[in-house]
């Protein structure tokens, strides 16, 4: 029976995937095998993977001890997802393998209970690697912001926040007040269009404050 998978995902960008499979071979010691890839653009981690979606349930069924890869990236790029999927193959009891993280063998070396101490250990450390590259991110978008009094925009110009509320759309909302409509009707009659300019009925929220708008009090000396 089949207890290993190799599991390729390679992208247009690449020239000689065939090599990747060979080397996820070189390393392939525990018998026959199953089989899958995936293509796609570099850096696409959201993207739905149909063969990846095949891995996991293969492991799921608790038949699969091996899981061998050309490179980490393989399967996620992502850090965060990365790690959840590592804690996914302690759950099942599957090995990861890596053709160019050739230290991850010296890990399933070690001897019980230790590897499992070592495992949760290279878990912890990937997270916060994870944490480290999210506030990375984090720090690099709120650098490229640039506010201005038209609002505030992203380094390539697109306009954050959700689209202003248009005079038209303020006045009818406190015409159908006047006549004594309630908060549930204007929510039905009034529409707006969003930043995608999709036609949305105004929220019960944002009647209220059309009509009881909040006033900055200045202090005086």
């Amino acid at each position: 029976m089949k207890e290993t998978i190799i599991y390729q995902r390679v992208s247009t960008e690449e020239q000689n995937p065939e090599n990747q499979l060979k080397d996820c071979i070189s390393i392939n010691s525990y018998g026959e095998y199953y089989l899958f890839e995936d293509r796609q653009s570099a850096w696409r981690d959201n993207s739905f993977r149909e063969g990846f979606e095949e891995v996991r349930k293969l492991i799921k069924s608790n038949k699969i001890k091996h899981l061998i890869v050309w490179d980490f990236d393989r399967l996620y790029r992502n850090r965060k997802k990365f790690k959840e999927f590592l804690i996914f193959l302690k759950v099942y009891k599957t090995q990861l393998h890596s053709f160019r993280q050739v230290w991850m063998e010296e890990l399933h070396k070690i001897p019980e209970p230790w590897n499992e101490i070592v495992y949760d250990l290279l878990i912890n450390i990937w997270g916060h690697l994870a944490e480290d590259e999210s506030n990375r991110k984090s720090d690099r978008v709120k650098i490229a912001v640039r506010r201005n009094e038209k609002g505030t925009f992203s380094y390539k110009g697109n306009k954050w926040g959700r689209k202003p509320i248009s005079v038209k759309t303020r006045n009818k909302v406190k015409q159908l007040r006047k006549l004594n409509k309630s908060y549930n009707e204007i929510c039905r009659l009034v529409t707006y269009s969003d930043k995608n300019n999709n036609p949305r009925n105004i929220s019960k929220g944002m009647v209220f404050k059309i009509l009881h708008p909040v006033h900055k009090i200045s202090d005086e000396n």
